[in-house]
């Protein structure tokens, strides 16, 4: 029996048709809040209440760059700095109750406290600082506390190869890019401690760090430290 003219054969033969006409869905990066194309490289924003971040183009990124002011959204500034030695020895380090050796350190302006994350094979976990080590830590280092909130975060990494003491490396980073070390970390890690190709990937991204930071200023003496260590 031959198909009346202007019909498809079968249900099927029609479904393979629209298939073919539907245009292929957009594969470009857009800005998630006016939705321009944006590159490869662009910039995020924090959504305060779900700390979650949003790709946005120059302009959306632009409005949100108003530390003073009250918004839903923080732009993500593109600032490196690096502390050298840092006065975090291996007791520092268990006041701080950070059970591994590398973590970021952020303050979360809507829960009004400082936090730390470590990374492992379910991503990041949270680990709530201490208040009075923290503080001890910053009034040591007064330059730590010009981390900007929910935006900026200060990345720690101790290794044992200098025997107690350690061997500490202290950045202060992009928030963006610490979740983007966490999901590389995610997809490599085996094992206990991650395994060789997890800290080869934590070489790689702290000698890139290194490259783009520049030394920390000492603020003086008069200078007053930031909300970051959550003491006024």
């Amino acid at each position: 029996m031959t198909a009346p003219a202007g019909r498809s054969a079968s249900p099927a033969a029609a479904l393979l048709r629209l298939s073919r006409n539907r245009p292929a869905p957009p594969t470009e990066e857009r800005c998630e809040m006016c939705a321009v194309p944006v590159g490869a490289e662009h910039q995020h924003v924090v959504a305060l209440e779900n700390r979650t971040l949003m790709c946005c183009c120059r302009a959306c990124w632009l409005l949100f760059t108003d530390d003073g002011a009250r918004l839903r959204y923080r732009a993500v500034p593109d600032r490196y700095l690096s502390f050298d030695q840092l006065p975090l020895d291996a007791r520092a380090w268990d006041e701080l109750e950070i059970p591994v050796g590398l973590a970021f350190l952020f303050r979360n302006s809507v829960q009004e406290r400082v936090v730390a994350f470590y990374p492992g094979p379910a991503g990041a976990t949270e680990s709530e600082l201490p208040l009075a080590a923290w503080t001890a830590l910053v009034q040591a280092r007064p330059e730590l506390a010009t981390v900007r909130p929910d935006v900026e975060a200060l990345l720690v990494r101790r290794t044992e190869g200098g025997g107690r003491a350690g061997v500490t490396s202290c950045h202060l980073v992009p928030i963006d890019a610490c979740y983007e070390l966490v999901g590389r970390l995610r997809t490599l890690w085996r094992g206990f401690d991650g395994g060789q190709e997890a800290h080869a990937a934590m070489d790689a991204f702290f000698e890139q760090v290194g490259a783009r930071s520049r030394p920390a200023d000492v603020p003086s003496a008069t200078a007053s430290p930031t909300a970051v260590d959550g003491v006024s």
